[in-house]
């Protein structure tokens, strides 16, 4: 399967999955005040989990039946898989238990400190956990590298969370980040286990910026695990070591400074962020 169709697929796919699942996004249970005080629907991320499923059975489906470069799933799709539904399971559980008076990684501990556990460290903690458990894959890595492909990609999930505060804000930082993630490896097995995700990522853009739909926790948590996971099954120890680099400053930096207001202070950053939102 090549990337295109990989990625067509993904989006094809989830915005049935949408359009299906209007009733379900409709419950009360899902709907949430965004930014200006309207109700939305959030955890709209769960549809990228259903929707990289149902490409992996279709693709396993046409595998069985003899159609497809790879008859089974390779090991990159497999970690994928497990990617998307590990940190998409934490991310969902954020969405429809946890709370607003705790925020960041500060806000976290103190309140751990304070003798209350908030479901924003659980996802911290189970997000590490995840990541542990897919650099650890036999024969993949161990030692100092296992410390380091983990930390990375957790902290890629993390920064999805960071950057989803406006209308697509973290889905259009994902794509940004996935072009050159994308050029960089090509048409192997861990680009073509990438695609669907990001195809399905970029078919709620559309009602995520229209606020139709949030795609919460759930969504972005997914998503950067899921680029992060690219990186560290793609790319080699420089790539790996620099994208780590970056991705921890960030996350330092937003425990430090509002990544709205540096963005509303940067006029190509405030232009890309509001574009396609509503007025």
């Amino acid at each position: 399967m090549t990337i295109l169709v990989a990625l067509a697929l993904g989006a094809v796919t989830v915005t049935f999955l949408r359009v299906g699942a209007s009733d379900v996004l409709a419950a009360p249970a899902l709907a949430r005040r965004n930014y200006r005080d309207q109700s939305v629907p959030t955890a709209g991320g769960v549809l990228i989990v259903l929707g990289v499923l149902v490409v992996e059975a279709g693709r396993a489906v046409t595998g069985a039946m003899g159609f497809g470069d790879e008859p089974g799933l390779t090991l990159s799709r497999s970690l994928v898989l497990f990617a998307v539904f590990g940190f998409g399971l934490l991310g969902l559980v954020d969405d429809l238990l946890g709370e607003d008076d705790a925020r960041g990684f500060r806000g976290h501990v103190g309140a751990l400190v304070a003798g209350r556990l908030t479901t924003g460290f659980l996802k911290l903690l189970g997000g590490a956990g995840v990541a542990v458990v897919l650099v650890a894959t036999p024969g993949f890595a161990g030692g100092r590298r296992l410390v380091t492909d983990a930390l990375l990609i957790a902290l890629a999930a993390n920064l999805g969370n960071l950057f989803d505060r406006a209308p697509g804000r973290a889905i259009k930082m994902s794509l940004l980040a996935y072009v050159p993630l994308a050029f960089a490896l090509g048409s192997n097995t861990v680009g073509v286990a990438l695609a669907p995700v990001m195809g399905a990522t970029l078919g709620l853009l559309v009602p995520d910026v229209r606020e139709r739909l949030m795609i919460g926790d759930t969504g972005a948590n997914v998503i950067g695990a899921v680029l992060g996971l690219g990186v560290v099954l793609g790319l080699g120890q420089t790539a790996r070591t620099v994208v780590l680099i970056v991705v921890a400053a960030l996350n330092i930096a937003a425990e430090l400074v509002s990544f709205s207001r540096v963005i509303d202070r940067v006029p190509p950053l405030r232009a890309l962020d509001r574009l396609g939102q509503a007025r």
